[in-house]
């Protein structure tokens, strides 16, 4: 997306965050146009973009580590508004004079928050609300000039303003969903502290997606698209399928980690939606030999990138032999996205959670150009261009499914029973959500299948020694946060009692309580 002139711009400047791309997408939300720049971009350079305002993003160092990232002070005499979030807010506190304590009071999740003084930011927010903290050090003075407006138990400057400097900030997360009211703080600095006008949209992410791979692979370029069967590989399928028709052939790996009766519903209709040649490639036994004696996630998730890569080149040669002579096929085509790369560690500065199979698992010798036409979006988003397409709502609206399939959701080495035990496992569970008609209120559901564990159990009056599986229900709205989802008991008990019953390998059924963060969705 380009900047439109008319409009007011907004910078975001990533420290690292894992939310940088969601604080923008909140401002452009907000109806201001709004870019992200790197931390260490000089603060003049930022100026001569003449931002309307400036956001200081959060980030996983803590302002006294060395090497540290920090902002030039000029940022602060420019006379550009400035708003801060966790970390920024703590650099913006300790640029202007005011004293952060490296205390190890750490917050983490959901926080509650008391509003003493509600200024121009918090007008009209509920003096008691939750919002969703990441930090260990804590404001505990503002700068001169400021009003201290809140407070949580263990942060006494949760939050502050100097409206005559056109300054304010936040300790908490405003851009998470977790965070109550945050987007009515984001809006109350942009529009009533730093007086932009909303007068930006969104536009057509779609067409604006296809006219990019359009230009990028150009009128004669070839390419083959990763399908995975989630929403993301198939949506950036179909946005390439639009832009040079015939020229892209979608390759579906079938590598034995998919879930239960997915194979065939992926070449069922992703085919019927887009009408694109579609290659199914068999490779089960080469992902299962790659993967055998490996139960480190890193590793795993690593391998299997490596191998879909493979797999892909294999399928390249393929279609190469059969096309006409000098033909190349010089692109691949993959459905990553924003909190793929985050997680990766792919932002600037950010820190590597893991290593996503088509990111930070990709190998280093990979000759293909990748396209990947929704590497800035997130989850829901991509759901917005794949109904923009015309995809039917079995392929929009599917929960999400990891690349690495199973693979990652089997804690321990990767065997082919093991496979066949977490399939038949999250086949109950799926059927079950669905019977209650879940299938919309939670984001996704992973099974896990604690291989490397046993426990004790009693089962038809006779001593059982079985494995133990975890439900891992939570809510999110973009991926980058998720809480856990309140599920009724007696959907749990009947997932409980049909998996005992029906996987005989399995003899207990946890439930996995934990937001991210400080968890992750999937376990590995």
């Amino acid at each position: 997306m380009t900047d439109a002139p008319e409009h007011d711009l907004v910078l975001v400047v990533d420290f690292g965050a894992q939310y940088a791309q969601l604080i923008a997408r909140r401002v452009r939300e907000a109806r201001v146009y709004s870019e992200i720049v790197p931390h260490d971009m000089p603060v003049a350079e930022m100026l001569a973009k003449g931002p309307k305002a400036i956001i200081l993003s959060g980030g996983p160092s803590s302002v006294y580590a060395d090497g540290a990232p920090s902002i030039d002070r000029a940022m602060f005499t420019s006379g550009t508004p400035v708003f801060g979030m966790c970390y920024g807010f703590q650099l913006m506190a300790l640029g202007l004079g005011g004293t952060v304590d490296n205390n190890g009071a750490r917050e983490y999740g959901r926080t509650p928050v008391t509003i003493g003084e509600h200024g121009v930011l918090l007008e009209g927010i509920p003096a008691q609300h939750n919002v969703w903290m990441s930090h260990g050090d804590s404001v505990s003075q503002a700068p001169e000039g400021f009003s201290v407006l809140a407070s949580t138990e263990g942060t006494p400057v949760a939050a502050f303003e100097n409206v005559e400097a056109g300054f304010a900030g936040v300790q908490w997360h405003p851009e998470v969903m977790h965070s109550e009211h945050g987007q009515r703080i984001l809006e109350h600095f942009l529009w009533n502290i730093a007086k932009c006008a909303p007068t930006w949209t969104i536009g057509n992410i779609a067409e604006e997606q296809v006219e990019r791979v359009r230009a990028q692979i150009g009128e004669t370029g070839r390419a083959i698209c990763g399908l995975s069967g989630g929403v993301d590989s198939a949506v950036a399928g179909a946005i390439v399928a639009k832009a040079i028709g015939e020229r892209l052939t979608c390759v579906y790996v079938d590598h034995g980690l998919m879930r239960k009766g997915e194979s065939e519903q992926v070449e069922r209709d992703f085919v019927a939606a887009t009408g694109a040649k579609l290659v199914v490639v068999d490779a089960e036994k080469q992902f299962l030999d790659a993967l055998a004696g490996v139960s480190d996630p890193e590793t795993k998730r690593k391998i299997i990138g490596r191998e879909f890569i493979r797999t892909f080149e294999a399928a390249q040669s393929d279609i190469i032999e059969a096309a006409p002579e000098g033909t190349t096929v010089g692109f691949l085509v993959q459905g990553t996205l924003y909190p793929d790369v985050v997680e990766s560690g792919h932002g600037a500065g950010a820190a590597t959670i893991k290593s996503h199979h088509n990111v930070g698992g990709l190998p280093e010798d990979i000759e293909f150009e990748l396209v990947e036409p929704l590497r800035t979006l997130f989850k829901d988003e991509v759901r917005a261009v794949g109904a923009q397409l015309g995809l039917p709502d079995v392929i929009v609206q599917r929960q999400p499914f990891p690349g690495p399939g199973l693979g990652i959701r089997i804690i321990g080495e990767v065997t082919r029973e093991r496979l066949d035990i977490l399939r038949e496992a999250d086949a109950i569970a799926r059927e079950e959500m669905t019977r209650a008609g879940l299938d919309h209120d939670i984001w996704q559901m992973p099974v896990v299948l604690l291989a490397d564990v046993r426990s004790v159990g009693v089962q038809g009056d006779g001593r059982t020694y079985g494995h133990p599986v975890v439900l891992r229900p939570v809510t999110s709205e973009d991926a980058m946060t998720a809480d856990w989802a309140r599920l009724p008991y007696e959907v749990l008990e009947r997932i409980s009692t049909r998996i005992t019953n029906e996987v005989p390998e399995v003899n207990r059924v946890t439930v996995d309580i934990t937001s991210k963060p400080p968890g992750t969705i999937e376990w590995e």
